[in-house]
């Protein structure tokens, strides 16, 4: 019996990925998907069933979406492990970052699976996790971006069927989630809005881009840090999700850009994800799906930190509902805590002036940026660039930076945040 996602958050996992990789030298060489699964069991966040198993979508599944003749090309890539110049130049598979390798179809196409299945698991609501989901670049007729299948696509588009209207996608990735806006430009059931590095490849989702009046692209600049992503999440994210109320969200976390990541110059922490995790998940909807969040584009490739693969289980534990304990827990100074302006700037200062980065949802940051660049690599910038009140600090507020954050902190005390922008 399927197990029932309104008593408990349901995570969704496979063992095609403790066996599968993309090569030595690709940035998803790295195992990222089973090292979550096994912790979140080391750590006993799973119910005495454990997860539930992703099914592998079949080609009529993946034809809701993708086209017949890509479905082929990759169940015929994958039993000859190799793809032709026909198929190279048509499909992108075997070029353009996106290897040939054991499980090109089967992973893919479990992965969404997991998603489709997530679908099915919320349609009478509740919470699904799938770690193993979130390939967002992937394109009808061919892989884009180290995505070959869209899964996220795939699983909005199996809630359509089910009969909902009002749906937002909220994307965290670094990059810009370019296939499901595209996949749902003149549908307005479906909302999309994404948070990533702007002037980052693919070169899409500048500020301007509102995907024919159905989403809202929010770009940022290198240095992006915690406390200006909890600046967004209440005074963008979260307000658009009470302007839309939709039925349902479907959430893409990816860890790319965490600090250190090399396919991007962000400055997140986990605390960052956590913190829009948990605030998505406490609103009340009919329904709600969380999606990947080691993902496609090198998301958890460097294998100098261990915080990426610890990313997707305190996912689960925040799901939970459970306290994240230690350095996480922080009182929530709100925005109009006179006395606590450096906590609403997303850090508090360890003594000797030394600033430790904030784990509440409700804080400010002093920035929001506003920059990108166009699809076809028009430059489509705001002012110039990611906008910057005066006086705003630069950079980040994690490892390396802890002193001039600190100094800049104080500097900020008594400035208030720029007021948001609602949709």
């Amino acid at each position: 019996m399927p197990p029932d996602a309104r008593l408990r958050p349901v995570l969704i996992g496979s063992e095609i990925y403790r066996r599968s990789s993309y090569g030595p030298k690709h940035p998803l060489a790295i195992p990222r998907v089973s090292t979550a699964l096994d912790l979140i069991e080391a750590m006993g966040w799973l119910p005495p069933e454990g997860w539930v198993p992703a099914p592998m979508a079949s080609p009529a599944e993946l034809a809701r979406f993708h086209h017949p003749d890509y479905i082929a090309a990759l169940q015929r890539a994958e039993a000859t492990q190799q793809a032709d110049a026909a198929d190279r130049a048509r499909f992108h598979i075997g070029a353009h970052g996106n290897p040939v390798y054991r499980e090109v179809f089967s992973r893919p196409a479990t992965s969404a699976g997991g998603c489709l299945l997530a679908a099915r698991l919320t349609a009478a609501g509740g919470i699904v996790h799938c770690p193993g989901g979130g390939t967002h670049h992937g394109r009808p007729d061919r892989a884009s971006g180290f995505c070959y299948l869209n899964d996220p696509v795939l699983g909005l588009l199996a809630w359509l069927d089910q009969g909902l209207d009002a749906i937002l996608y909220v994307d965290i990735d670094a990059h810009h989630g370019d296939g499901v806006q595209d996949a749902f430009h003149d549908d307005p059931r479906v909302f999309t809005l994404s948070v990533h590095e702007g002037g980052r490849w693919p070169f899409t989702g500048a500020a301007t881009d509102r995907a024919g009046g159905h989403a809202r692209n929010l770009p940022v600049p290198p240095g992006f840090n915690d406390s200006e992503m909890l600046w967004l999440l209440h005074q963008a994210i979260l307000p658009i999700a009470r302007h839309l109320r939709p039925q349902a969200i479907m959430l893409q976390c990816g860890a790319d850009a965490l600090e250190e990541d090399p396919l991007s110059r962000l400055a997140l922490s986990n605390n960052a994800h956590w913190g829009v995790v948990r605030a998505l998940a406490a609103r009340p909807l009919q329904q709600r799906a969380l999606g990947r969040g080691a993902g496609p584009d090198g998301r958890g490739a460097a294998p100098r930190r261990a915080g990426r693969r610890r990313l997707q289980p305190l996912v689960r534990r925040t799901l939970l509902g459970r306290d994240l304990g230690g350095a996480q827990r922080r009182r929530d100074p709100g925005p109009g805590d006179a006395g606590g302006r450096a906590r609403a700037a997303g850090a508090e200062l360890r003594p000797g002036g030394r600033a430790r980065p904030a784990g509440t949802l409700v804080h400010h940051a002093p920035r929001c940026a506003a920059s990108g660049r166009g699809a076809g690599g028009g430059a489509a910038r705001g002012g110039g660039g990611a906008a910057r009140p005066a006086g705003a600090a630069r950079g980040g507020l994690t490892r390396g930076r802890n002193r001039r954050g600190a100094r800049r902190l104080r500097r900020m005390r008594g400035r208030a945040p720029p007021p948001g922008e609602g949709p």
